[in-house]
Parts: C-alpha cells; sequence; structure tokens
C-alpha cells in the first residue's frame, strides 16, 4: 500500500494502535521494516501506554518525522524540535489538544474510563479520523522536505 494515509487507517482497523498506525505506515519508505515499526511504537498506544497522555497517533507521526528528517547529530536537535513544534501546531489547528483523554473525553488510564469509552463508541468515532489527520500532516511535512 503505497499511500501512508489510507495504509494507516487500514492498520488502525485491523487493530493496531494509532501510534502503531501512523508511524508503521511511513516506515517502510523511510528505512525501517514494518514488522520493526509495529513493535517499536507498540507501548505508546492510548496516549503513551493506556495512560492518556499524548495521542498515540501524535507520537506515531513524531516518529516518522524524526525517521524521514530528524537529526543523527546532537547539532541537529533544534531543527528537529521546530518540525516536531509545527506538526504538533497543525494538528492541534485541527483538533484543539493532542492529549488522548482531551480527544476521546474520557480518563482512558481507568479500566472504568477504557470500558465508558468503548460502550460509547467514542474510540470508533474519533480515532479513525485522528489517524488519518495525523498521518495525512506527517505525509504533507515529509512531501515539504522532498520539495526543498
Amino acid at each position: 500500500m503505497d499511500n501512508p494515509i489510507e495504509h494507516a487507517a487500514a492498520r488502525f482497523a485491523e487493530g493496531f494502535n494509532c501510534a502503531q498506525a501512523v508511524f508503521s505506515a511511513f516506515a517502510p519508505a523511510l528505512g525501517l521494516d514494518e514488522t520493526t515499526a509495529l513493535r517499536i511504537a507498540s507501548p505508546l498506544g492510548g496516549g503513551i501506554g493506556r495512560s492518556g497522555n499524548v495521542c498515540g497517533a501524535v507520537t506515531g507521526a513524531l516518529m516518522a518525522l524524526g525517521l524521514g528528517r530528524g537529526a543523527s547529530t546532537p547539532e541537529g536537535k533544534e531543527p528537529t524540535y521546530l518540525i516536531a513544534k509545527e506538526f504538533i501546531r497543525r494538528f492541534q489547528e485541527k483538533h484543539g489538544t493532542i492529549l488522548c483523554n482531551a480527544l476521546t473525553g474520557y480518563d482512558i488510564s481507568t479500566p472504568e474510563g477504557i470500558a465508558a469509552a468503548r460502550e460509547s463508541g467514542r474510540f470508533k468515532e474519533v480515532c479513525p479520523f485522528v489517524v488519518r489527520d495525523a498521518a495525512q500532516i506527517a505525509a504533507a511535512m515529509l512531501a515539504e522536505k522532498e520539495g526543498q
């Protein structure tokens, strides 16, 4: 599957978490095999270990941007941070937050919160769109690099 946005959506629909879905959609084109990408991103779903913090789609996209545009030297940290800030700005512009609990409207760090979010259908209502948006923003930013 060549389209990373559709690839991310498909991976999420298969049951992978948001971070896995987004990161794995970009990894092969950036030199990392998909299985390794899925494993690396596996603890980051649910706002990092299901803590409700930074959305997994955001962390997956940031890892993809790091793989594609990140630094491999200490001197490259600052430009990489600017890339991350720009991604976050674009994501927040669409969703108002990068926090999983705020995006879902539930405290998913608790079993009760997860159950309530599932019962309400909130994960199916919100997460597929968040995954697509994160992948779309990351794809655009990676393409911007290629055009420079």
